[in-house]
């Protein structure tokens, strides 16, 4: 395997990772709150395990996870994980636009400031 197919393979984790948090996001909020007594609680997390868009969330990060073992083989630790952190900015802007979660300013200063780092440790790879 090449270094590039080995970065390809941490973009596939990414790719994912992001998709299992939103599907799993999507079908938390369809299901409502947590229930407030323990036998309804067991149900309703029940249900949910048993939800064919979380399974799929859950093998989303099983893929993910493959994806990664892949990665680890040709790419130092050191370098690949900080790229990850690409998924904080994708959740970040897919949890506005599909579920109207806030932007505060300083969120998205924060978001920058992730975005400016992995720049500064791709430039030094």
């Amino acid at each position: 395997m090449t270094k590039g197919m080995a970065f390809g393979f941490v973009l596939i984790t990414i790719a994912f990772t992001v998709v299992g948090q939103v599907l799993i996001k999507w079908q938390a909020m369809q299901a409502g709150p947590l229930p407030a007594s323990w036998p309804d609680r067991a149900t309703f997390l029940t249900r949910l395990l048993l939800n064919p868009w979380i399974i799929t969330g859950l093998l989303s990060a099983v893929v993910a996870a493959i994806a990664w073992i892949l990665a680890m083989t040709r790419i130092p630790l050191n370098m690949a994980y900080p790229i990850m952190s690409l998924t904080y900015p994708l959740i970040f802007c897919l949890g506005w636009l599909l579920f109207g979660e806030s932007l505060s300013p300083w969120r998205v200063i924060g978001v920058l400031f992730i975005l400016v780092g992995v720049a500064v440790i791709g430039i030094n790879a």
